[in-house]
């Protein structure tokens, strides 16, 4: 039966996002697993008072994820935004194509495919290899303990993408400071503005570089386009701005979580380390994909039309966010999920998203993960945390879930 009006009190409707529990960080909240199991649809309430409707359920999250009802774009009336600064700074910029409808998504996404095909991709599995090796062979030498997000988890990434990118990467501490900035939900609307402006200059001005001096690699190709009139300059810098910003915030913040939940799981860490398998290793890390979920705070978006799902009307501007952890953490669908299994076939998780809009990104971010796991783990066998689970500072202020450090020693 259709329950079309809402009778949920207005007092009784939840904050959101929620706090994790003390002592449980990889687990999803407590409060938000308990809505889960309750209703598939509920009502939390947000920073602007807003009451968006907070879908978890597995089947519903993939159906609303190909559903062409209901639209991404920031700017409409009523989407649910993360904050006051990510409301602003959406608003006042023309959005990415991560913030388009389509056609006009499917047709930018095409331009910046092809760099991402799984095949191109496999072809810098030797080059990752070499960065990996490298960065940790200089932590080796270095202090112990060392902070593995420093020493690894966050330069890794940085390098792979600007080698993609075509980025210097002696500019890599402007644009990770930059791009710390925006992902952060508790920024203020003008800490956001002025750090997404200097990297849209930066971006620019490294496009106009391209043009006088192109050569193979991403930003080469965006800056080729403009002259033919396929992108403005500003549509180019704002997917340089993506994807140098995509391409080394999520993975970082995925290397390092990770890491510290195989530490906190041994029995799990001993099969990625003593495997010679690279179908374990790949299996493991979707298993860790769905285990952490790290973009943590729900996709987001608007209801373009009155949408019935889940034995409830989803209204016409009505906002919607859909937390891929709960569709992650459901027994139905993943048996003890709370369970890390790293020999689970995981590869139905939505950790990157699901349909159109899912992340662009991933086999790169795969292939990382992958390279990066088993070879720490078996280089450094004897690595371990250098402080007390309940002192490492976590990211609950973002919009990604990681760990702000790492502290280990070996």
């Amino acid at each position: 039966m259709i329950n079309a009006h809402p009778g949920t009190p207005d007092e009784t409707i939840p904050e959101f996002p929620m706090p994790r529990a003390a002592g449980c960080p990889f687990a999803p909240p407590p409060e938000m697993m308990k809505l889960h199991a309750a209703q598939p649809l509920s009502r939390v309430r947000l920073w602007d008072g807003s009451t968006p409707w907070l879908v978890t359920r597995y089947d519903d999250q993939r159906a609303l994820y190909g559903d062409q009802r209901l639209s991404v774009d920031p700017t409409r009336q009523g989407f649910p935004h993360m904050s006051a600064a990510f409301q602003e700074a959406l608003a006042k910029n023309p959005p990415s194509f991560l913030h388009m409808d389509d056609p006009g998504h499917a047709r930018i996404r095409r331009m910046v495919t092809g760099p991402f095909i799984i095949k191109r991709i496999e072809a810098m599995r030797p080059a990752v290899q070499k960065m990996t090796d490298d960065f940790i062979d200089t932590m080796l030498a270095g202090p112990n303990p060392a902070d593995l997000v420093e020493a690894l988890a966050l330069p890794l990434p940085s390098l792979v993408i600007c080698e993609l990118l075509g980025v210097p990467y002696e500019d890599h501490a402007f644009f990770q400071s930059k791009s710390a900035v925006g992902v952060r939900r508790d920024a203020s609307p003008e800490e956001t503005r002025a750090a997404s402006g200097a990297l849209l200059t930066y971006l620019d001005g490294q496009l106009q570089a391209k043009l006088a001096a192109p050569a193979d690699d991403v930003l080469s190709d965006l800056a080729a386009r403009t002259t033919t009139g396929d992108l403005t300059r500003h549509e180019a810098a704002m997917l340089g701005l993506l994807l140098l910003g995509a391409g080394h915030e999520t993975t970082a913040n995925m290397i390092a979580l990770g890491a510290l939940a195989f530490l906190e799981h041994p029995d799990q860490l001993a099969v990625v380390r003593d495997t010679d398998d690279p179908k374990i290793v790949a299996g493991a890390v979707e298993e860790m994909l769905r285990f952490l979920t790290i973009v943590h705070n729900g996709q987001r978006r608007l209801a373009l039309e009155d949408i019935e799902i889940g034995g409830q009307v989803i209204r016409a501007g009505e906002g919607v966010i859909i937390p891929g952890a709960t569709g992650n953490w459901e027994h139905g669908v993943f048996p003890d999920p709370e369970r890390l299994d790293v020999h689970r076939d995981a590869r139905r998780h939505m950790a990157f998203g699901f349909g159109v809009h899912q992340c662009l990104g991933q086999p790169l971010a795969r292939l990382e993960l992958q390279v990066v796991y088993r070879t720490l783990f078996r280089r450094v066998p004897t690595l371990r945390r250098a402080t007390e689970l309940e002192r490492i500072p976590f990211k609950d202020d973002g919009v990604v879930y990681g760990v702000y450090e790492l502290p280990v020693s070996w």
